[in-house]
This record gives C-alpha cells, sequence and structure tokens, in this order.
C-alpha cells in the first residue's frame, strides 16, 4: 500500500533503502533519545523486521518518500509494540536535514489517517523518552492527549536509565475526526493497494 499527500509519499520499502537508512540510524544526532546508535547489521535486522510486520499487519512503518528532494527520509508509520501488544503506536524517523520542515507531521498526520480509516482502528498511541521533545511536539501537534498517568517506565531498560521514563499519547477515532480538520493535504490523500 502507498499513501500520498501532494507533498509526501508512506510506501513499503525497497532494497535502495538499506544505505540510507544505515546512514539515518548510524547518525548520533537522530539517535540521541535511543540507547545507542545501530550498527549496519542491526539496521538491516531492523528494517527486515519492519517489512515482515508490514506483511503480517497490513499495515507498519512505511519508507517515507518526498518527491523532488529525497527518495527515503526515513520512516512513518504504525506499529504493534513487541511489550504492549494491545496498543497500535504511531512512529517516525527522519533524517536530520528533513526536520523543522513539517514532514513528520504531516506523515504522521496520513498514516494516522489510514490507521482510522483504511484500518479501523479505534484508538492510536505514541510514546518517546521525555527528553524528546521534538517528537513529544509532533505528538502535540496531532493533537494527541496526554495524561500523566499513562506515562511509564520502557521495560527495554534499566529503571535508572537516563531514557527509561516515557510519556505516552493517544488518539481516539472521535477525537480524530475533529482534529483532522487541521490538516487539509488530508482531503488530498491518495491510497494505491498492490497487487
Amino acid at each position: 500500500m502507498i499513501l500520498e499527500t501532494p507533498r509526501i509519499r508512506l510506501r513499503p520499502w525497497k532494497e535502495d533503502d538499506l544505505a540510507p537508512f544505515r546512514v539515518l540510524n548510524a547518525d548520533p544526532t537522530v539517535m540521541r533519545f535511543f540507547p545507542a546508535p545501530l550498527t549496519h547489521e542491526e539496521s538491516d535486522a531492523l528494517a527486515a523486521a519492519l517489512q515482515e510486520r508490514m506483511k503480517r499487519q497490513g499495515f507498519g512503518l512505511w519508507a517515507l518518500d518526498i518527491p523532488g528532494l529525497t527518495p527515503f527520509a526515513g520512516f512513518v508509520g504504525l506499529n504493534v509494540p513487541a511489550f504492549k501488544p494491545s496498543l497500535v503506536e504511531i512512529g517516525w524517523r527522519l533524517h536530520k536535514d528533513f526536520w523543522g520542515q513539517g514532514f513528520a507531521t504531516e506523515a504522521a498526520a496520513l498514516a494516522m489517517e489510514a490507521g482510522f480509516s483504511l484500518f479501523q482502528l479505534k484508538e492510536i498511541c505514541s510514546f518517546t523518552a521525555t527528553l524528546n521533545t521534538p517528537s513529544e511536539r509532533v505528538m502535540q501537534r496531532l493533537g494527541m492527549e496526554h495524561r500523566p498517568e499513562d506515562d511509564f517506565d520502557h521495560p527495554a531498560l534499566p529503571p535508572e536509565h537516563r531514557l527509561a521514563r516515557h510519556v505516552l499519547y493517544r488518539m481516539r477515532i472521535e477525537l480524530w475526526a475533529v482534529r483532522k480538520k487541521r490538516f487539509p493535504f488530508l482531503l488530498e490523500m491518495r491510497v494505491h493497494r498492490e497487487d
């Protein structure tokens, strides 16, 4: 499945994405809110896992293509976290050259619309380390709701780790029906299904 607005495209992964994905995951600035940058092998394994999940679930973390700028800016999309399989989360990771231009918010809004309208999800969550205020601002721009009682310590990290504490934001389908009006580009959303 390919999702498009006039400015961006969320699409399945291609072999050509692996090299720029390695660069993205090895960048210490991009990975500063993760425990460590990834090696090439770890990056390739993650790409394979993301593709496998997409095939299994029907949705996933799509490659972000910005026509006229780059065929691979990072990934954005929906995922079921291994430690909490009752949730569907929305997440993103973009090359730093594409930060601060609205691409993460636009792509996340596109993925969220797909989650609600195409995959009939009732709720989509997003979480990040409390130190990751740039990602938290994307959640806020999307209109997601934060309840402090939902915040948690990530189970994959020791409690004393600087990135252990996470904020969790939620969007219910009823709220999205109102909040999505702030994104007029969704009126031009196109969906292409693969055969």
